[in-house]
């Protein structure tokens, strides 16, 4: 294998390729990103055995085709401290791995390509195309909500579901729940719900952008593949059952409060700061056309804001933890908040004014 292609051509898809693999490991080959050259065309393969993604660009010479493993983020830093513009001449000499750019020169272990492991090919069950924006913006209004390394496995990840015409991400770590609907013009024989590990979720996110461009998946039984420009995402899907969302979303709450989103966000982030480090609760008490937010923690420190709100009803005094709100606050892309409340051990339901494609269910604590 030798080649030469320009520093930028590389670095692109060599960092989103190197961001899925794991720096530790349990097989030393998966530390490596497998390089393939064949005509003109580079491709480069990074796996953590969960998540896998091929990102594929265009060499300026190609001396010999072939396939090597080199270290991924050893090759990631070489290429990133290379001056700008630099041509990269990459080849194999002895099972060892030589790049060069100008007085440089730099020697790297390898391992046979042969070793390195794909994920297998699934049945491909259903195809379909959405824009590449929609996708990414269905993931992040909601993936903040996704558990991390939580026993009830199913809920490391985020649901997919497919519909006729709407598309859904749903994620739950039992304390909270996001979840956000849109529009799109696909066709489906029968619905399909998927759960799409964390680490999939994120590394997905990180390949789209805002366009209208198309990305295709692949439902599979057991993985979810992307197709979108120069790179092929697959990920392996979470064998579990989904909890019943539905059924969470509170739907005789008779308290309905609006205020300003970026307001309320700044006056609970100020009041986090005096909360119980470990449960960051904080007591808010509502009264008309008034939110008054108060904290304290064991050192006896308090405390207290008051916010303008939209509200006549009864008054209320429940508790939150506070970095769940402050989270809803953050994603939600209006103005305004609309928070919807029952009593003190109902959960509170956030989205904007008069429902939009997402909407938000937070817990309340017992302070």
């Amino acid at each position: 294998m030798k080649f030469s292609i320009s520093r930028e051509a590389l670095l692109r898809p060599l960092t989103l390729v190197a961001g899925v693999v794991e720096r530790r490991q349990t097989l030393p080959v998966l530390s490596n990103v497998l390089i393939q050259v064949e005509g003109d065309q580079v491709a480069l393969t990074g796996t953590d055995l969960e998540v896998e993604l091929v990102g594929r660009t265009v060499a300026s010479v190609v001396e010999v085709p072939g396939a090597a493993t080199v270290p991924a983020r050893k090759l990631m830093d070489i290429c990133k401290s290379l001056p700008e513009q630099s041509d990269i001449q990459l080849s194999v000499e002895e099972g060892r791995a030589v790049l060069r750019s100008g007085r440089s020169r730099f020697t790297l272990s390898t391992l046979p390509a042969a070793e390195f492991p794909n994920i297998e090919e699934g049945d491909g069950s259903q195809e379909l195309s959405v824009p590449r924006g929609t996708l990414k913006q269905l993931i992040e209004t909601t993936s903040f909500a996704m558990a991390q390394q939580d026993v009830r496995y199913y809920l490391n990840g985020m649901l997919l579901e497919i519909q006729s015409n709407l598309l859904r991400t749903v994620a739950t770590d039992g304390h909270r729940l996001a979840m956000c609907s849109r529009p799109v013009e696909v066709a489906v024989t029968q619905g399909q719900k998927l759960i799409v590990p964390r680490k999939g979720i994120l590394e997905l996110s990180r390949l789209l952008d805002d366009s209208d461009e198309p990305v295709s998946l692949t439902l599979g039984a057991t993985h979810v593949r992307a197709h979108t420009g120069d790179f092929t995402f697959t990920s392996k899907l979470i064998d579990g059952k989904f909890p019943d969302y539905e059924r969470v979303v509170p739907r005789n709450g008779d308290k309905v409060l609006i205020a300003e989103r970026a307001e309320l966000r700044q006056v609970l982030s100020r009041t986090a700061i005096l909360s119980n480090e470990k449960y960051r609760g904080v007591r808010l008490y509502l009264e008309s056309d008034n939110l008054k937010v108060m904290a304290n923690n064991p050192e006896q420190e308090e405390a207290e804001e008051n916010v303008g709100i939209e509200y006549g009803g009864a008054s209320l005094e429940i508790g939150f933890n506070v970095g769940y709100l402050i989270d809803v606050l953050s994603v939600l892309n209006q103005d305004r908040v609309q928070i919807t409340l029952a009593d003190a051990n109902s959960s509170a339901l956030l989205e904007v004014p008069g429902g939009g494609d997402a909407l938000y269910v937070v817990m309340p604590m017992r302070l």
